[in-house]
C-alpha cells in the first residue's frame, strides 16, 4: 500500500511538473484540455513565478470564484471566444457564508486580481445576482499592471471594480455594462477604444483616486451608450473627494445628462473632484451645460495626456 501510494505521489508530482514545464496550459470542461476548472489551473501556478504562463480558455460556462494570488504573477488568460468563454458567479453584498461571514463591496466578487502583470483577451468576466442584487462585482483588481484586451465585463451595480490605490490597469477594445457606479475604485486605468453601456438611470464611474495620484480613469476613443429606456446618466460621482475622471475624444449618446457630472450630494467635492472632458461628441456631448466645476481641456492640455503620462515606463501594446 505504501509503495503503491509512493508510486502515485510520484505521478502526481510529475504530471504537475509537466504542467508547469509547459508554460501554456488548456482549461475544458469536457476534460481535453490540462485542467477542467479555471482555479485549478491558476493554483497550478508556482508562488513566486517570474515566467509568462498562458492559460487557453475553452468556450463554456465556468461558474467559479476565481483569485489570481498575490504570489503569483505574470499569468495571461486567453479565451476561446469573449461571447462564449463565461467567468461567472453570483456573489453579491449581504451574502451570508457558511463560515458566518458576510459579503461586502471588497469581497463580492466573482473574479480577484491580486497578482501582478496579469492579461486577459478574448473573455467575460460576470457577476449574474441579478438587476436587484445591489453590489455584486464581476471584476476586482488589486493588482498592478493589468491588462484587458477584446474582454467583457458584464453585470449591474458596481461591476468593475479597480481597488488598487495607484496600482495601473489598461483596457483596449472592452465591452463594460452596468447600473450603478459599474466602474469604480482607486486606481490608474486606462481605457481605450472601450464600450461603455449603461442600463440604468445613474452613474458610470465613482473613482476614488488619491490626492497624491495624478490621474485615476482616463477613457480615450471610447463610445458611451445605454439601453432604450436610460435617458439620464452622469458620467461620474466621486466616491472620494479626490476623484479624478477624464474622457478624451468620446462619442456620447442621449443618455449622458447635460450637466455631465454628479457632487455626490456633497458640494465640497466639487472643489476637490478631477473632472474633464475633451472633443467629446455625440447627442450626450454638451460641453457648456456642463457642470461649472468640472473642466474643458484645451488641445494643449489634452495632448499631454498620453499612454506614458498616465502609465510611465510600462508600455501595455508590446
Amino acid at each position: 500500500m505504501r509503495i503503491h501510494n509512493l508510486f502515485a505521489g510520484l505521478v502526481g508530482l510529475l504530471l504537475c511538473l509537466n504542467v508547469v514545464a509547459q508554460q501554456k496550459w488548456t482549461v475544458a470542461k469536457d476534460g481535453t484540455g490540462n485542467f477542467t476548472k479555471v482555479q485549478d489551473a491558476l493554483d497550478a501556478v508556482p508562488e513566486g513565478n517570474k515566467k509568462p504562463i498562458t492559460i487557453f480558455i475553452k468556450n463554456g460556462i465556468y461558474q467559479e470564484v476565481l483569485v489570481v494570488d498575490a504570489r503569483k504573477n505574470n499569468i495571461t488568460l486567453v479565451g476561446e471566444n469573449k461571447e462564449t468563454t463565461i467567468l461567472s458567479f453570483n456573489n453579491h453584498a449581504g451574502t451570508k457564508l457558511e463560515n458566518g461571514d458576510t459579503l461586502n463591496t471588497w469581497t463580492c466578487a466573482s473574479f480577484f486580481v491580486y497578482g501582478n502583470d496579469f492579461h486577459a483577451e478574448n473573455i467575460t468576466f460576470e457577476n449574474n445576482a441579478g438587476f436587484f442584487a445591489g453590489q455584486a462585482v464581476a471584476l476586482r483588481i488589486e493588482g498592478n499592471r493589468s491588462s484587458f484586451f477584446n474582454c467583457r465585463m458584464v453585470g449591474n451595480q458596481d461591476v468593475l471594480f479597480l481597488s488598487g490605490s495607484g496600482v495601473k490597469q489598461y483596457f483596449k477594445d472592452c465591452y463594460i455594462e452596468g447600473t450603478t457606479d459599474f466602474i469604480f475604485g482607486a486606481s490608474t486605468a486606462v481605457f481605450k477604444s472601450c464600450h461603455i453601456h449603461s442600463k440604468k438611470n445613474s452613474h458610470v464611474t465613482a473613482a476614488s483616486t488619491n490626492s497624491i495620484i495624478p490621474f485615476g480613469f482616463v477613457f480615450f476613443d471610447c463610445k458611451l451608450t445605454a439601453d432604450s429606456t436610460t435617458n439620464n446618466v452622469s458620467l461620474g460621482r466621486p466616491w472620494s473627494p479626490t476623484a479624478s475622471v477624464s474622457y478624451i475624444n468620446c462619442w456620447m449618446d442621449k443618455h449622458i445628462n447635460p450637466a455631465g457630472w454628479n457632487n455626490w450630494k456633497n458640494p465640497s467635492n466639487e472643489s476637490t473632484a478631477r473632472y474633464a472632458e475633451y472633443n467629446s461628441t455625440g447627442p450626450g456631448a454638451s460641453p457648456l451645460s456642463r457642470v461649472k466645476w468640472s473642466k474643458q481641456l484645451s488641445l494643449e492640455e489634452a495632448s499631454k495626456i498620453t499612454l506614458e503620462t498616465i502609465l510611465g515606463s510600462w508600455n501595455p501594446e508590446r
